[in-house]
């Protein structure tokens, strides 16, 4: 049969095979096609001949074809074909699609379709054929009998699509039919619902199927829907990773884990790579992503912001054309993200609103922790922004060339956390990833190198870090460093110490590191430049301080610190410390070579010999004999001579130059320490032999210093020419000379004080020679205080740089602060014999202002020792206690004592009453109640303490008022906003300077009675218009925060109104706000303010709250666009901006103008008699300035709000009543009266002396 149906296909008519093909019945063709593409014989042939011998131009053709159609797709899916025929068979399918009519395209389509909902593919080959069906049937351009009714075929294949899209899909064919819409020609309609289905097939599929969906989803996107495919893979890995993460740290074992670490990082790398490669070929996919990163940082950003998306963003730096745009995006996510951090952490009201969110720094270092699975792609942009916030957030140089040091805990700024977040990145990086470690390290050096003149402390502080990791590791780089040691002569003395400290662990591993250091430190000690010499210096002593030679004290013992990363390479056998003996030995005997060259470098290295000591204690007497033997030239062993050192040795004259050559006070001082030290910590643990041997040596030099002490006493200023006669001029050499010898003789008397005080054992006698050493040193200073003060300029020299060590200080302070304290708190200043004063200052007032520099001190350089520091200032705390107290409740306790120290000053007299000390006292108090815990007891009552001082004590005083005030509100944003509290104190300075109608008698409402005549004005007026500053920021971050949201949702429009609930708190609180805020500026343009500061400051306040208004406003019209009306809240605050504010604006602005016409007038009166007429007038033009701003302000305000009246169908402006004062019609009879009223002012002008014409032509110009 098979062959008369070919051989009658065959013919050139196909008559006959038409008429033969009538005669079968339809199961036995389709048996006998099935049966021949079984076998694979000329199935092709046969299927052509069938479908020549049924033409669709008759019906009964066209249904018999598609009969064969449906057998012909049966067998494909039933896979008992060979691939060959099989494909031979779809090519034919494809080719006669075209030719059936548009319904039988559509029940063809339907056949498809209901075969996928229903899950009865086996293996999905026929679907090649259903792009191909879906193509034609949309060129049919006739209405087709579809459901109940009729469409055209571009309708009917949308209906198919989505019922299609509606139905199941069964997970083994989601690719095939993804890929399969790739070929159809679809709208963007069509396109949102195929990509909408897809994404959601994505959490049913495998991991390992996801990154092929993705891939043909990607390709699909060129039709469009970038955006909705973006979104949707970002958040389905930001679900899963979290999904991922909670599993990892949950609580307990679970019995699996859904999705293994490894598989599920290797499948998003994957992923992440289709991205790219897809934005390679469509840069609009581009532009989409770049779109979500804005997007991320204007609104909330946890949708589009997560570690997954990151990484996408850092692998799309590799393409050039988004490389820049994407890193200054990521740049300012990263800063915005921790001012926002800093903002919410200030802020009570903040906080109890927005919830708290993942910081982007922790998505960016879960990025580097997951890039170890492979992330190659990503490595390379995690390093170019760590580099990018370093260089961009780093510490800047100022005026005097220090840097700008970062403080510890929570005040740092967001610019230092942005910096110390690239350094995480990089050091991160470099643990986890071999291969990039080299560019890193090159990197850094490099930057250390060439930035010289540039603080570069943070990389020298990561230089360390990478390097304390693991020095091993980077003897590979070892050329790096070397090559980076030739530079180290032309580098800042600072640079070099950094950086020398940094390579030290290095020094240790590698031998060819350290003989390449040794060289260039060699080659420097002889430079030119004075700053090469000294750094050679500081790199021998580091040499000594880290090769330890056998037998010196533990690092335990000493204050040296060593990484535990150092342990396995820092074994100092025998042998090692042997050679490091004639190692150092060497370096010593480099180092004498520097006592001969200028006093600066004299003095580091005498700086530098104690901290050796310390560290490398048996070098202890090499290093005393050094300092023995370049002491000797200047002391006098005459017992009897006076004075007891050649101070005139010290000194070089070369011509008229004349300058110090030995630091003599320096070199005594650090001889004392030495000694301290060696006898403090070495001798107790020698052998008593060894001790007899040496004790000789140590006790010459005791005997030395208190030589020296004794005829320092007995010599007077005259012994050293330093009498009150003597010539201190910086003009003369004489006086250079003396001011040298005078600052010599100030730090020996240093020195000796703190060397008798350290021997003295609390001892009578030794403590007379202490006084009578600091009588001699406090007669030089005041003689050199004295001559200075005559002088036109201060003296150059180190006058205030003091010898006394910390130790020392902190030996006193140790016996003084108690006393401080007990005084302070036991003996009140009234009490207080009023002869014992010092330069105007009580001794009561002296320990204040000690104890609040250390309090102060202790929170900003020891803030993890507080605990301690508190617990150690209680003296009824017994350290047998179990029961452990909290940090608030022990500053609880020290801030009760200095609250009734105030209490007792706020109820004395008031000529009594000591600003300075009250000051003092709140300043205290606002330091240790910064300690205290917000949530706590001890801070409400701190609050309600602090309020009830202001509500019932008035003195006028502006800086206690300011400092009281301060406190007040630094506690009370940690409660609750202090919108209200600005409401009342407005009132109140309102009440007491009148209101700008004299007409008007303003009721005193005395809320705060700290708020008086004298206060009111600036003080408190200014205090509350910053405050009001930061409640306007605060309000306009969130905002901003609810327009981003706004952007980003997606809302079917049945959900909408549902969708924006949860932003309905922000949006009534941020109300709540304005309309309080609106009270408090009502108060303030109601005030008779006086010129200056708080009128310019008010306007510009003003011009901020109509900004945020209308910022409000732009925001309801977003909202709008989403069915959503407008709170009747709002309407309020728009009723009540039109009634109580907009007027009163007005008026204030008549109120500030006709005083500066007066204050102009009255100018032109007095200008011949006082020169305030000018200053007078150029202050009313500054206040004017902001006036033009205000008033645009309001008027940006009302168009917009006409805007959402029409948009929100409520009428908003109902109350508002537009100002016609702002009409600049040119109104002729007043311009002429004006024009003769110059030209009388002229005239008289010109009767005056020419001193008058100056002013006159400024009024011209005006």
């Amino acid at each position: 049969m098979d062959q008369k149906i070919l051989s009658l296909a065959a013919e050139k008519t196909a008559d006959r095979l038409q008429k033969f093909l009538q005669t079968l019945k339809e199961d036995d063709l389709a048996n006998l096609l099935q049966n021949q593409s079984v076998k694979g014989k000329a199935a092709g042939a046969l299927l052509r001949a069938i479908f020549k011998g049924f033409p669709c131009s008759e019906e009964a053709g066209a249904l018999r074809r598609l009969k064969i159609y449906s057998c012909c797709v049966q067998l494909l899916e039933s896979g008992d074909l060979q691939k060959e025929v099989a494909s031979e068979i779809i090519g034919l399918l494809m080719l006669e699609v075209h030719n059936f009519p548009g319904a039988l395209l559509v029940e063809l389509a339907n056949e498809f379709v209901d075969a996928v909902k229903e899950g009865n593919l086996t293996n999905g080959k026929s679907l090649e054929l259903l792009p191909i069906i879906f193509t034609a049937l949309a060129t049919k351009k006739e209405n087709l009998a579809y459901g109940k009714g009729e469409l055209s075929g571009e309708e009917c294949k949308k209906q198919l699509i989505n019922t299609l899209c509606s139905g199941r899909w069964d997970h083994q064919y989601v690719i095939q039919l993804t890929s399969m819409f790739k070929d159809v020609p679809l709208t963007a309609e069509e396109v949102e619902i195929v990509v909408g289905k897809v994404l959601t097939m994505f959490s049913e599929l495998n991991l390992q199927e996801i990154p092929p969906l993705v891939y043909q989803l990607l390709v699909l996107s060129s039709k469009g829907s970038r955006k909705r495919v973006l979104e949707g893979i970002i958040a389905f890995f930001n679900k899963l990773d979290k999904q991922h993460n909670e599993e990892q740290s949950g609580d307990e074992l679970l019995d699996f884990i859904t999705v293994p670490s490894g598989e599920l990082r290797h499948v998003e790398g994957t992923i992440i790579l289709h991205i790219v490669f897809a934005i390679k070929l469509d840069c609009e996919l581009g532009r989409e992503l770049l779109k979500l990163l804005k997007a991320g940082q204007q609104g909330d950003f946890s949708s589009n912001i997560c570690p997954f998306s990151i990484a996408l963003f850092l692998s799309v730096t590799r393409i050039q054309r988004f490389e820049e745009q994407v890193f200054d995006l990521l740049k300012s996510l990263v800063i915005k993200s921790f001012k926002d951090l800093q903002l919410l952490q200030g802020s009570k009201f903040l906080q109890n609103l927005v919830p708290h969110r993942c910081c982007v720094s922790t998505m960016i270092l879960e990025v580097v922790k997951n890039s170890v699975h492979s992330w190659d792609h990503v490595t390379q942009g995690l390093v170019e922004l760590g580099f990018i916030l370093m260089d961009s957030y780093g510490p800047k140089k100022i005026l005097d060339g220090k840097t700008i040091e970062a403080s510890s805990g929570l005040s740092r700024m967001p610019n230092q956390h942005a910096c110390k977040l690239g350094a995480n990145i990089l050091l991160e990086t470099f643990k986890i990833h071999e291969m990039i470690r080299q560019e890193i390290l090159e990197q850094v050096l490099n930057r250390v190198v060439t930035r010289g003149s540039s603080p570069i402390t943070h990389f020298i502080d990561l230089l360390s870090n990478i390097i304390m990791y693991s020095p091993l590791v980077l003897q590979s780089c070892s050329s790096k460093v070397t090559e980076t040691f030739d530079y180290l002569s032309f580098l800042p003395l600072q640079t070099v110490q950094g950086l020398l400290k940094a390579v030290q662990p290095l020094l240790k591993v590698s031998l060819s590191i350290r003989d390449s250091l040794i060289l260039v430190l060699r080659k420097a000690m002889f430079a030119s430049q004075l700053d090469a010499r000294k750094s050679a210096v500081a790199g021998f002593l580091l040499l000594l301080k880290n090769f330890k030679v056998l037998g010196s004290l533990s690092s335990s013992q000493c204050s040296q610190s060593i990484g535990i990363s150092q342990v396995h390479v820092d074994v100092h056998s025998r042998y090692n410390s042997v050679a490091n003996e004639t190692f150092c030995l060497e370096i010593m005997d480099s180092l004498r070579r520097c006592l001969g060259q200028q006093a600066d470098v004299r003095l580091m290295l005498y700086e530098g010999l104690y901290d050796v000591l310390r560290r490398n204690s048996q070098l202890a007497n090499s290093i005393m004999e050094t300092l023995l033997s370049q002491l000797k030239p200047f002391y006098e062993p005459e017992p009897d001579m006076l004075p007891p050192l050649k101070l005139e040795a010290c000194i070089l004259t070369q011509g008229d130059q004349i300058s110090l050559q030995e630091p003599l006070d320096c070199l005594l001082c650090y001889i004392q320490h030495c000694l301290a030290w060696y006898k403090s910590r070495v001798m107790p643990l020698q052998q008593k032999e060894e001790e007899e041997e040496e004790e000789g040596f140590y006790q010459d030099l005791d005997d030395m210093l208190e030589s020296i002490t004794s005829r320092m006493i007995k010599s007077e200023l005259e012994d050293f020419e330093l009498d009150k006669s003597a010539d201190f001029s910086q003009s003369t050499g004489i006086g250079i000379k003396n001011n040298i010898c005078a600052c010599l003789v100030m730090g020996v008397c240093e020195v000796l004080i703190e060397y008798n005080f350290s021997v003295s054992n609390f001892s009578k006698n030794k403590f007379e020679e202490v006084l009578s050493l600091f009588m001699c040193y406090k007669e030089l200073s005041d003689i050199l205080n004295e001559k200075a003060g005559k002088g036109k300029t201060k003296m150059a020299n180190k006058t205030n740089d003091s010898f006394l060590s910390m130790k020392f200080v902190s030996d006193l302070l140790t016996a003084l602060f108690r006393v401080l304290l007990w005084r302070y708190t036991s003996i009140p200043t009234s009490v207080e014999e009023s002869g014992k004063k010092e330069k105007g200052k009580s001794i009561s007032l002296l320990c204040l202002e000690g104890l609040q520099k250390i309090f102060s001190a202790v929170q900003q350089f020891y803030q993890p020792k507080i605990h301690q520091f508190l617990r150690a200032l209680d003296a009824t705390d017994k350290e047998e206690e179990e029961v452990e107290v909290s940090v608030t409740q022990r500053a609880a306790f020290q801030i009760r004592q200095f609250q009734r120290s105030l209490l007792n000053i706020l109820s004395s007299q008031e000529e009594d009453f000591n600003s300075k000390e009250a000051l003092l006292l709140v300043t205290v108090l606002s330091d240790l109640s910064k300690l205290l815990e917000p949530s706590s007891a001890q801070f409400v009552q701190m609050l309600s303490w602090t309020t009830k001082i202001c509500k019932e004590n008035s003195w006028e005083d502006a800086s206690f008022c300011k400092g009281l005030m301060n406190l007040l509100f630094s506690l009370h944003v940690l409660c609750k906003s202090p919108v209200t509290l600005l409401r009342d104190l407005s009132q109140d300075i309102h009440g007491h300077l009148g209101d700008i109608d004299q007409d008007v008698e303003v009721e005193k409402t005395n809320h705060f009675a700290m708020v008086n005549l004298r206060t009111a004005a600036p003080t408190v007026c200014l205090l509350l218009l910053s405050q009001a500053e930061k409640v306007l920021e605060e309000v306009d971050w969130l905002i901003t925060k609810l327009k981003g949201q706004v952007s980003q949702e997606i809302i079917p429009e049945e959900t909408s109104s549902q969708a924006t609930l949860p932003n309905h708190p922000i949006e009534k609180a941020i109300i709540i706000q304005l309309g309080t805020l609106l009270t408090f500026f009502h108060e303030l343009v109601q005030t008779a303010l006086p010129s200056g500061s708080c009128v310019d400051t008010l306007l510009k306040d003003l011009c901020k709250m109509y900004t945020i208004l209308s910022a409000l406003v732009r925001y309801y019209l977003q909202v709008c666009q989403h069915s959503r009306g407008v709170l009747k809240n709002m309407a309020k605050l728009v009723k009540l901006s039109g009634t109580h504010l907009t007027p009163l604006c007005y008026s204030f602005i008549s109120y500030i103008q006709n005083k500066s016409k007066s204050l102009k007038h009255t100018g032109e009166k007095k200008k011949e008699k006082t020169a305030a007429g000018p200053t007078a007038m150029a202050r009313a033009l500054r206040e004017t300035k902001p006036i033009p701003n205000l008033i645009f302000a309001i008027e940006q305000y009302e168009k917009f709000l006409i805007h959402l009246s029409k948009r929100s169908k409520v009428n908003l402006m109902q109350h508002i009543k537009l100002s016609t004062s702002r009409d600049f019609k040119i109104k002729g009879n007043i311009l002429d009266m004006v024009l003769q009223e110059d030209e009388d002012e002229e005239g008289t002008a010109s009767e005056h002396e020419g001193q008058n014409k100056e002013p006159a032509k400024k009024k011209r110009k005006k």
